[in-house]
């Protein structure tokens, strides 16, 4: 059998080296437009930043490495310029400019994709950097090793802000500025973003959102970057506006294609039964919804190369059930991390949604190091059913995002995760996991137990006509009525029990306890606001 797989990197490799695997005989040829084969594209601001300091270390494999290890045969700087379903076969050009032509019995696209670039003038300029290989990466650290003073990141997606994040550590003081309302757009919800935003602030990276890029200007070289709100100085812009899937040279081909990706099914075939696609270039579906979703992540082209090669080679496999959009980021003073479903998108989707911002420490709060995670729980009120999670935090978000993309894979509802034996020990955890936590809390809220103001509805001004008692172990909230949880025995004078009170302490655990009290003692209308002054930072700046 002979597999002519286009592309490398990810998804390419990964299906040529499982391919090999799985049925030595085969004859696997990997075409690349690169000169590279194997390279660590997450790796890539990392680099910038001098946290990987050598370049090597991003290269996972050379060509010639890679053909020993696996035996599949490797033609690098030479790109596939057109595909024949008919005969089999895809013409290709070299570096020396000659045509060449492959044939197949089985193909794999895994081209891959390149940054967008914005048609806007001035992209030419020098000092105008993308990050999308090492060579990209090269340039860009190299011009900060020069000296840079200050940089414009153009988009606020996880490559943006982890370049940001990188380029702020090395002493450049940099913009981000995205067209969005809100960084990591379709990542984090709007209070999320809010609050990560502010961090990034207090750390030096300034964002400006609802900001379009207008131009690049400059005397050859970059010197301001023009906005839709005014001109913004700098040495350098780094172009991080997401990916355009390297398809082009399929357009005619009769695959079916959504928004330049290649539609596949779950065992990443395409409409064609001899042609898979995965990686970057193709388009899955989402696990909850079953509506197609574009993953253009590592780990995806990862796990769908390695299910295609074994489809191909004739093995059992069950097919892909899709992705959660599961993501995590290093940023500056914080790391984020998500999976599932937002609330807009889970509405949009059908689901009658309920939701918590929950705050609890990410281990013992006596260990050294603790910190706390902020999470936000999404279910569907009517089952319970896990359908999304957002965490933040100075410490290992992963462990939150992965425990819940194995719940949502399995079909889990709170109550299956409530009393979960989790790894427990001061310096990893707190005793009651933190998500464990968060799952408990949002249980009593679909019970009524625990009766709230949300984050997003405190700040839409939902609460105005509440009264609000500071409940923290100090009073904090200038011009709030300040309530000592341990001294409430009954009605408190100066609180009428018909008030409408909204309850604020520092993470909201006080206030929950005083609103039990409060409404043991006769009180009707009392809410505590999730996530206290942690979250809701906004109350002590009104101090």
């Amino acid at each position: 059998m002979k597999v002519l797989v286009i592309g490398g990197v990810a998804a390419g490799t990964k299906t040529a080296a499982k391919l090999k695997r799985e049925n030595p005989g085969a004859q696997v040829t990997i075409v690349t437009k690169s000169s590279e084969i194997s390279y660590a594209g997450c790796g890539l601001p990392y680099y910038v930043g001098d946290v990987i300091t050598q370049r090597e270390q991003l290269i996972v494999n050379t060509p010639q490495s890679f053909s020993r290890l696996t035996g599949a045969e490797v033609i690098t700087e030479t790109e596939v310029t057109a595909l024949d379903r008919a005969a089999h076969t895809v013409t290709a050009r070299a570096a020396d400019g000659s045509e060449k032509t492959f044939s197949y019995d089985k193909l794999v696209i895994a081209v891959g994709a390149s940054p967008t670039i914005p048609n806007v003038p001035g992209t030419d300029l020098e000092n105008v950097f993308t990050m999308g290989t090492p060579a990209d990466a090269d340039a860009l650290k190299a011009a900060a090793e020069a000296g840079l003073g200050r940089a414009v990141v153009v988009g606020a997606g996880l490559v943006g802000l982890e370049t940001a994040e990188n380029l702020s550590a090395r002493g450049v003081k940099t913009t981000v500025i995205d067209i969005a309302p809100h960084i990591l757009p379709g990542l984090l919800d709007e209070e999320m973003a809010d609050y990560v935003e502010n961090i990034l602030a207090d750390q030096g990276v300034m964002v400006l959102t609802s900001t379009g890029l207008e131009g690049l200007e400059g005397d050859g070289t970059l010197k301001k970057v023009l906005t839709s709100r005014r001109g913004i100085k700098a040495d350098a812009a780094v172009l991080a506006l997401g990916f355009k899937p390297n398809t082009a040279f399929l357009e005619g081909s009769g695959l079916e294609m959504i928004k330049g990706t290649i539609a596949v099914d779950g065992y990443m075939q395409t409409n064609d039964p001899d042609i898979y696609a995965c990686g970057d270039c193709a388009i899955v579906r989402n696990r909850i919804t079953g509506a197609r979703k574009w993953s253009a992540m590592g780990s995806t082209a990862n796990i769908c190369g390695r299910l295609a090669a074994k489809r191909i080679a004739g093995s059992e496999a069950a097919p892909h059930p899709g992705v959660l959009g599961t993501a995590v980021a290093k940023l500056p003073g914080i790391n984020i991390g998500r999976t599932g479903l937002g609330a807009k998108e889970a509405a949009e989707n059908g689901f009658d949604v309920e939701t918590v911002v929950a705050i609890s420490d990410d281990k013992a709060h006596y260990y050294p190091g603790s910190h706390p995670f902020i999470m936000k729980l999404l279910c569907d009120r009517k089952s319970h059913k896990l359908l999304g999670v957002q965490v933040l935090g100075k410490g290992n978000v992963d462990k939150v995002v992965d425990i819940a993309v194995t719940a949502i894979s399995m079909g889990a509802a709170l109550e299956d995760l409530q009393y979960c034996d989790f790894a427990y020990a001061p310096p990893f955890s707190t005793a009651i996991h933190p998500f464990e936590t968060a799952v408990n809390v949002l249980l009593n809220k679909l019970s009524g137990d625990y009766m709230t103001v949300t984050p997003l509805e405190f700040a839409q001004g939902l609460a105005q006509d509440r009264r609000i008692i500071d409940t923290s172990l100090q009073p904090s909230l200038a011009g709030s009525t300040y309530v000592e949880l341990t001294s409430v025995e009954g009605a408190v004078e100066g609180i009428g029990q018909d008030e409408k009170l909204l309850l604020v302490c520092n993470k909201g655990r006080r206030a929950y306890l005083l609103q039990n009290r409060l409404r043991y003692y006769g009180y009707k209308d009392v809410r505590v606001l999730e996530g206290g002054t942690t979250f809701n930072t906004s109350l002590l700046e009104k101090e």
